[in-house]
């Protein structure tokens, strides 16, 4: 799959490599940076309604680019983004992307996931998460969490078979929280 790199090593370019998918699809995993806001907002208007929904767990029609430029500055300092790419005639297309959003402390962090439709049930959002995963624990965050809508029947049959504790979020019954403390893995 891909390396990691070790404990002391941050650099981003240490999330890179080829993973195949259980159909033989093969996409290059790396860390997400500032050059791929324009694939990534075109990876936005790729995806369904529905599948914005499911992401941003309510009707999106426009992506928030300052919000997503300031999301990909952010890292690698403040967060962990990863991303799933296949060559495209335009060079690439993101057909996939995860992050990690670390809380105040530093110990915590949010994660989301989107991948494109076209690679849903090839095992391309179970790659993306297990390698986000990795990443938290090697840079000492102790505990996942994520939203996601209790609809959302795919992401959370992910989430528990990860290990993540899937609960009602008391706030809001349409919303599931999952959460994973990561010991020693």
């Amino acid at each position: 799959m891909i390396d990691a790199g070790t404990d002391s090593d941050h650099d981003p370019a240490s999330l890179a490599g080829d993973v195949t998918l259980r159909d033989g699809r093969v996409v290059h995993l790396r860390a997400s940076c500032l050059a791929d806001e324009g694939e990534l907002l075109q990876a936005f208007e790729r995806m369904s309604q529905e599948a914005r929904y499911m992401r941003f767990m309510h009707v999106v029609r426009e992506p928030n680019r300052d919000r997503l430029r300031s999301v990909l500055a952010s890292f690698p300092e403040c967060g962990i983004g990863i991303v799933a790419t296949v060559p495209a005639d335009d060079g690439i297309d993101i057909v996939g992307s995860t992050i990690a959003v670390f809380g105040s402390d530093r110990t915590r962090c949010e994660f989301a996931i989107s991948v494109a439709s076209r690679f849903n049930r090839a095992g391309l959002a179970t790659v993306l998460m297990t390698a986000l995963i990795d990443e938290a624990h090697r840079r000492g965050i102790k505990e996942m969490e994520g939203f996601v809508l209790s609809e959302n029947e795919p992401m959370l049959r992910l989430a528990k078979r990860l290990g993540f504790k899937v609960k009602l979020d008391p706030d809001d019954a349409s919303v599931r929280i999952c959460r994973l403390t990561l010991g020693d893995r």
